[in-house]
């Protein structure tokens, strides 16, 4: 759709559209990956999901993968950067504000 011009409302409310409608598959596809999972749907980033789409049409081509959510759930994909990051929350002592602070 980027490369489709026009200045017509009827061109601009197509483009609109085929943006909201090809957002709404790609929240589907989120929400289904990530129950597959067992995790929540917000671990699962969108963006790479979104990039994730082109690895999986290269192995469609070359017929070694014909299951989108399997693809992409499969263990030897985890280097897709599907899952987003969980840093591991650093533990600090709470500050004591006590005029004497022992």
């Amino acid at each position: 759709m980027s490369y489709l011009w026009t200045g017509s409302i009827n061109g601009i409310k197509l483009q609109i559209w085929a943006t909201w409608l090809f957002y709404a598959v790609l929240i589907d596809v989120a929400d289904t990956v990530a129950n597959e999972l067992e995790i929540e749907a917000e671990n699962i980033s969108i963006e790479m999901l979104f990039r994730s789409f082109y690895h999986f049409n290269h192995a469609s081509n070359r017929e070694l993968d014909h299951d989108l959510i399997a693809d992409l759930t499969s263990p030897k994909n985890r280097d897709l950067g599907i899952v987003k990051y969980q840093p591991k929350s650093r533990f600090r002592d709470p500050l004591d504000l006590s005029p004497y602070p022992t």
